[in-house]
């Protein structure tokens, strides 16, 4: 060997022990990809046992993996009796998993998702105009409605809307949007229901809340108020109450004894349910429940198998979430079938039953945008959604429209042309870097065809709530939108937000000004 190539024995030995501790090194990390891909495929399998006895499977793409980490999946533990310390899991004797087990799956969670969530942009700019309507405002009023609206309702019989606002008020407006308090109640206001009694007087049955905070207290009710009354003193009913955070009611005889019933949403947070309040002869009220989990949203009642007897189909959020029909059984109770479901951090909103396709079969229009609870980041699947009948309650989606953090959507014709158009407001929307997401009006050109328009209307308030009523009476809807900017910094997700909304105007209208055939 030449002089330049010989190695002394102590250079040859360490040569050598470089060259085994690399192999070794190579067959340790070979052993330790496969025992993290091992980990991974285990942990998948883990989640499909243990997180489907709450809710749908959620697949790891949904959401980031830092909200994965630190928000998601410590929270989760603690409903299978893992305890979380400083990043660190602890189980005990009362643990559902144990914490290998528990550990494999936020490997897998940690593992599969993405760094970073993509949100899509639209095809298509939204025109910033004003489409087909112009702005009314309310005059500012010293001692008036704050802007903390919880419900707009349209009263059909009196062609009148109603709101609430968290201060426990419940008004009355007019055309020239000048309010009349109705009602001092014992919390906010989230839902009405109006009628007329035998004497063709206008009453409403009104859902208050309870508490307005995510907490387990049941103090929600459901009041009947004389809306012709002029006392001080309307000599409230009292119809239900000791309800876990009641959002929303409706109204039928549902077991045909001539009496009107209720069946109300109990929003609650870990415990709720769907409740029903059935009038006895003597006219109180006795409640049982229909389904015993929280998240009840929002209802629509209607004949949905044509027997002659009501039914029931609600909206749920919080952890399994989806839209379930109530079938009456003629026995006093509900057979229940689930038609939608979507994964636990959709955040659903609301639904509407609408014919978009005019076959005679009610399509869905569904919303989903909360974001307020363990993954407060922007969502590329929040948005508008329509799903299409497809025969005997059988839907396939055939639409989707991102809006980031949508809150409700609300279909109807709005140009007198029978054609769909669809308004939709987004309480968590991208505020940071687009402000006027937080309304959008899609005007439909052909049949799922649509031009989104985004109003200059950003600077007067952060919408919670959306109705549309012919608030001047011209034979055109009108959108009325409820402010809740009050207090202005209260919920928001995104970091360096500097909210501008007007924070004394409790809502504004949209008139509608387009030439109605």
């Amino acid at each position: 060997m030449p002089e330049k190539f010989k190695i002394a024995p102590k250079n040859l030995f360490l040569l050598i022990l470089a060259v085994s501790l690399a192999g070794l090194t190579v067959i340790v990390g070979c052993n330790q990809s496969n025992v993290a891909v091992d980990e991974v495929s285990q942990g998948k399998a883990l989640a499909a046992k243990y997180c489907v006895s709450c809710h749908q499977l959620p697949d790891p793409a949904l959401i980031d993996r830092l909200s994965w980490v630190q928000g998601v999946l410590p929270n989760m533990a603690g409903r299978l009796g893992v305890q979380s310390y400083m990043g660190q899991y602890f189980t005990d004797s009362r643990s559902v998993v144990n914490v290998v087990d528990w550990q494999k799956i936020v490997t897998y969670y940690k593992t599969a998702s993405p760094e970073n969530l993509v949100i899509p942009k639209p095809a298509t700019e939204p025109l910033k105009d004003w489409a087909i309507f112009s702005l009314q405002l309310p005059k500012k009023q010293t001692g008036g409605p704050a802007a903390m609206t919880t419900l707009l309702a349209y009263n059909n019989f009196d062609q009148q809307f109603y709101s609430g606002d968290a201060a426990n008020n419940f008004y009355c407006w007019d055309k020239d949007l000048r309010p009349t308090l109705v009602q001092k109640l014992a919390s906010p206001v989230t839902g009405a229901i109006f009628s007329q009694n035998d004497k063709n007087g206008n009453e409403a049955a009104v859902t208050t809340i309870g508490v307005m905070a995510p907490i387990d207290v049941a103090k929600g009710q459901v009041v009947k108020i004389d809306l012709d009354s002029k006392a001080t003193d309307k000599n409230v009913q009292l119809i239900g109450e000791g309800l876990p955070r009641s959002v929303q009611s409706v109204a039928a005889d549902f077991n045909k004894d001539g009496l009107t019933d209720y069946v109300v949403c109990g929003f609650g947070h870990e415990f709720g349910g769907l409740f029903l309040l059935q009038q006895q002869p003597d006219h109180s009220f006795k409640k049982s429940t229909i389904r015993n989990v929280p998240g009840s949203e929002q209802l629509i009642v209607g004949d949905f198998n044509n027997d002659g007897w009501p039914d029931v189909i609600g909206l749920f959020a919080q952890a399994d979430e989806g839209i379930w029909m109530f079938l009456n059984d003629r026995k006093g109770g509900f057979i229940t079938k689930n038609l939608l479901h979507f994964p636990s951090v959709y955040g659903s909103s609301s639904f509407q039953l609408v014919d978009f396709n005019h076959d005679g079969k009610p399509d869905i229009l569904y919303t989903c945008g909360d974001n307020s609870d363990f993954s407060k980041v922007l969502k590329p699947y929040h948005g508008i959604y329509i799903f299409t009948n497809q025969g005997d309650w059988n839907f396939k989606q055939t639409y989707f429209y991102h809006i980031n953090g949508c809150t409700k959507a609300i279909a109807a014709d709005f140009e007198g042309n029978g054609k769909l158009d669809i308004a939709a407001i987004a309480f968590f929307a991208d505020f940071k870097y687009h402000p006027s997401e937080g309304f959008r009006f899609l005007q439909q050109q052909d049949e799922g065809k649509f031009v989104a328009h985004e109003l200059p209307i950003a600077k007067y308030g952060r919408w919670l709530t959306m109705e549309i009523g012919d608030i001047d009476h011209d034979g055109k809807p009108d959108i009325i939108l409820g402010n809740f900017s009050t207090p202005g910094r209260g919920l928001l997700n995104q970091a360096g937000v500097k909210p501008g909304w007007d924070q004394h105007i409790p809502l504004i209208v949209l008139k509608n000004i387009s030439a109605k055939k």
